[in-house]
């Protein structure tokens, strides 16, 4: 598994960072990529935090979403993918600091 990290050079919405692709190199998914996370700055600015894909639909009048990459059971077991996904960050901000320096 890869991880693409696709910076937000518009600064809108504000507090996005990147988006963030998940390409699977190896198994049954191979060659097929999961997108829609997104990295995002904390309010405050203490951190950083990773939302998953989503979907969006509307119930009376009501925007809701739900997750699509959901837990089949543990509900802990998306932190080492959000992890995971944070580390690509931080490694890309690594790249893009030497690149300018």
């Amino acid at each position: 598994m890869t991880i693409k990290i696709t910076p937000n050079d518009k600064g809108n919405p504000a507090g996005k960072l990147a988006e963030a692709e998940v390409q699977f190199t190896d198994g049954p998914l191979a060659g097929l990529k999961l997108i829609g996370f997104s990295v995002w700055e904390r309010r405050g600015g203490a951190g950083r935090n990773v939302t998953f894909p989503a979907r969006s639909y509307s119930v009376n009048g009501e925007r809701r979403s739900y997750a699509l990459l959901r837990p089949i059971g543990d509900v802990t077991s998306q932190d080492h993918l959000r992890e995971l996904i944070l580390e690509a960050y931080a490694e890309f901000e690594e790249v893009a600091e030497r690149a300018t320096a």
